[in-house]
């Protein structure tokens, strides 16, 4: 372990996500990046710029094959995982057999058998491993929890949860990675466990079992060719067809997209800008869910990653009453939408264009409706990414360390890699279900959260 009075981290995976931890890790005078891992020089390089632009020392650039030496050699005291999914494991469980306190972004992993090896480590090491749920730190949300925790509406007895992709957003799934499910596990994993993941400690339950359906019905070459929306080209970047098709993505109109995967090209051939409508695409894009929860509760869940506006509607339905919210994240979306975030972001760190509003409702029985007043922002995911980093790494200001549980446990909730792995068991039992049409019980595919 480190002597220095700072806590060495290891950032792994230097994408646009990781991002977000490396500026945080360097606003805080308590930690610093002492290395990057990552296929990519290119990438590594634009995060040292980052570094060097608040300050702070170069990182020694590591190759992922070397990973456990990369730790032991530069006393690595935490390590933030923001790589593609199927890759977690990869180095969290070396990093927690090093001793190292571990940050993984959500999910957790992709699958029953990788979380299992999560898992057991943790157990076997005694090691820390948070997930990093920012959805639970946006202040709407925690008012919700707060209503229902005091009874608000009395036993709650089923959820009703809406989430719906515009097609900006959505479509940004199905040019990169993430429209296979063997790197992402699918939107009911990669998406969809921050909203499975949000009920589970809205309800303060535990997912059951399962019964859903899945399908491709708006993306891939197929369903792009039934529409009439399919055009000609494979990756956008340097293709005629793709310069009016509104769900390409421009690379080299904006800095940071350039030098994070244009310019890095090169170095692992990743292609950032696929055409949605070009294949494969073996991930849904509609997908409709039933969940049992533990002390009965049910909730009907259905995500839609094509809708012409972005937000949520989730219903709480209770033995005194009903708790209503409504999130629009985005009115609506105009074609070719220009990149305005310096972080190369396409959602979630600025407010969308035509962002709307929130409304939250509380229907007590035999009395008038009451509006619940809110605290709403619409970038930094909702005002959460700035307090989950503050509960992670300590406040900017003092860089001290992670909130206590004592002194942040109600305002900071940071989840567990046991809260990772039962958000996950919804979205690997929804996938288990769209392959065979039969409910499936999370336990069994998960035994080892229990």
């Amino acid at each position: 372990m480190s002597r220095t009075p700072h806590l060495r981290a290891a950032v792994v995976g230097t994408g646009h996500r990781a991002q977000l931890f490396t500026r945080a890790l360097a606003a805080r005078p308590g930690h610093r990046v002492a290395a990057l891992c990552d296929p990519s020089p290119a990438r590594m390089a634009f995060h040292n710029r980052l570094l060097a632009e608040a300050g702070e020392p170069a990182a020694v650039q590591g190759d992922p094959e070397h990973f456990a030496r990369l730790l032991a050699e530069e006393g690595i005291d935490e390590v933030v995982v923001t790589t593609v999914d199927a890759e977690h494991d990869r180095y969290i469980v070396p990093a927690l057999q090093a001793g190292c306190r571990v940050v993984t972004e959500k999910p957790m992993t992709v699958d029953a058998d990788r979380c299992a090896r999560i898992l057991d480590t943790v157990k076997a090491t005694g090691n820390s491993l948070t997930v990093a749920f920012n959805y639970r730190f946006n202040p709407v949300h925690e008012k919700v929890r707060a209503l229902l925790a005091d009874g608000a509406i009395g036993e709650i007895l089923s959820v009703h949860f809406e989430w719906l992709l515009d097609t900006r957003h959505g479509a940004d799934y199905f040019r990169r990675w993430h429209r296979e499910k063997r790197y992402s596990g699918g939107l009911m994993v990669h998406k969809a466990s921050h909203h499975f993941d949000l009920v589970n400690w809205w309800l303060a339950d535990e997912p059951q079992e399962v019964f859903g359906y899945g399908r491709l019905g708006f993306y891939g070459p197929e369903a792009g060719a039934r529409h009439g929306l399919r055009r000609d080209y494979r990756r956008a970047h340097g293709a005629a067809p793709a310069d009016d098709d509104p769900f390409a993505l421009d690379l080299a109109a904006d800095d940071t997209l350039r030098a994070l995967y244009l310019d890095a090209e090169q170095d692992d051939g990743y292609l950032r800008d696929r055409n949605v409508f070009d294949g494969p695409v073996t991930i849904e894009d509609d997908m409709a869910l039933v969940v049992r929860h533990a002390r009965g509760a049910t909730m009907t869940y259905h995500l839609t990653a094509y809708s012409p506006w972005e937000g949520y509607r989730v219903m709480f339905n209770g033995s005194a009453g009903r708790l209503e919210l409504e999130v629009e994240e985005s009115r609506w979306q105009a074609p070719r939408t220009r990149i305005t975030s310096a972080s190369g972001a396409l959602h979630g760190d600025t407010a969308a264009d035509h962002a709307g509003g929130a409304r939250l409702t509380l229907r007590p029985l035999w009395q008038p409706p009451v509006e619940v007043p809110l605290v709403t922002a619409h970038e930094a995911h909702g005002g959460g990414d700035p307090r989950m980093l503050d509960a992670l790494f300590g406040p900017v200001e003092t860089g001290a360390g992670p909130v206590s549980e004592d002194a942040g446990a109600a305002t900071h909730p940071t989840a567990t890699e046991r809260d990772g792995a039962l958000a996950l068991g919804v979205g690997i039992a929804a996938n288990r279900c769209f392959e065979t049409g039969q409910p499936v019980r999370v336990r069994d595919l998960i035994p080892g959260a229990w």
